[in-house]
């Protein structure tokens, strides 16, 4: 199971702030106040559906002089949840944020795995051990429709993650793909602590570059497709905004999993043609009219029953 982490914003302001807010300085010295959070989310290859899990808040915290983080979020909601998923066999993705020896070992204390992003320019001992050998490699032509690609793999096992005797090893890999004419147009390398062999190399890449679905099929769906993630529905004195935050997680999460196993909530969706016109459909009808059930509301959307009579 492969769940993906990454951190956005859902609400920025220069005037309205609470004790829960982040702050940042912009041009001219003035204070920009923000609220964020770290998502989880599950993520497959090939599959346009992710379903969020619990998120994290990035938040000050008692007892400590520094702003909360990205990274210090990701390690509290792993010890918060990672137990539970544990059974799930999870491997966990990152950008290249998360490849960093707190956040890795911090996955292996709950039981699970990680496969994340990790740039030449952050880590520049492990990329001491990749210079001047010859790397294992593999490389496989791929059709996609009538354009073909070539896909080159790379992967060298148990190398320092840092400098310094107590380095965790890992095992990094990389992914380059280049379209008929040579230009190359995707490049991406990974660190994880599972086996990479010529076995297992293709599959991990994928794995990896899944990690993207957070963005497009998540933080995007969440910003620009009907729950408006961004818009201030209400900040409040010190928790509002997170709790609403919360609330649109849960919708878009119960949202997905209809579409993913309700027949006739896929046939209204499908009727619609986009989830924010199947919003704007559910909106507008509901307002002029009584129905008798969800399930008689569905059928109208799907356009299977006419709706109902007005008395």
């Amino acid at each position: 199971m492969l769940i993906a982490f990454d951190g956005t914003e859902y609400y920025r302001s220069a005037k309205l702030h609470c004790p829960r807010c982040s702050t940042r300085k912009r041009s001219g010295g003035k204070t920009e106040y923000f609220h964020s959070l770290v998502s989880a989310t599950l993520v497959a290859p090939g599959h346009n559906r992710v379903v969020p899990l619990e998120p994290e808040f990035i938040v000050p915290q008692d007892g400590h002089d520094k702003q909360d983080c990205e990274s210090l979020a990701a390690r509290r909601w792993l010890a918060a949840h990672g137990p539970q998923y544990a059974r799930l066999n999870p491997v966990y993705l990152g950008d290249d944020l998360y490849s960093r020896q707190p956040i890795c070992q911090a996955v292996r204390a709950v039981d699970g795995h990680f496969l994340f992003v990790c740039k030449p320019s952050s880590h520049p001992t492990l990329q001491e051990y990749l210079t001047g050998i010859e790397l294992p490699s593999l490389t496989k032509q791929v059709k996609h429709g009538r354009q073909r690609f070539t896909y080159s793999y790379q992967w060298l096992c148990d190398v320092p993650l840092r400098d310094g005797a107590d380095a965790l090893a890992v095992n990094w890999l990389m992914i380059e793909i280049r379209n008929a004419a040579g230009e190359i147009t995707h490049r991406n390398s990974f660190i994880t602590d599972l086996p990479v062999n010529r076995d297992t190399v293709v599959e991990l890449a994928a794995c990896g570059r899944a990690r993207w679905k957070i963005e497009n099929e998540s933080f995007n769906t969440l910003k620009t497709k009907g729950y408006n993630l961004e818009h201030n529905f209400g900040h409040g004195k010190e928790n509002l905004s997170a709790v609403l935050a919360t609330l649109n997680l849960l919708a878009f999460a119960f949202h997905t999993v209809a579409e993913l196993t309700h027949d006739l909530w896929r046939r209204a969706m499908k009727e619609a043609g986009a989830r924010v016109r199947f919003f704007s459909r559910l909106r507008e009808i509901t307002a002029f009219l009584v129905f008798p059930s969800w399930l008689n509301l569905l059928k109208t959307l799907a356009f299977e029953t006419p709706p109902p009579v007005p008395p």
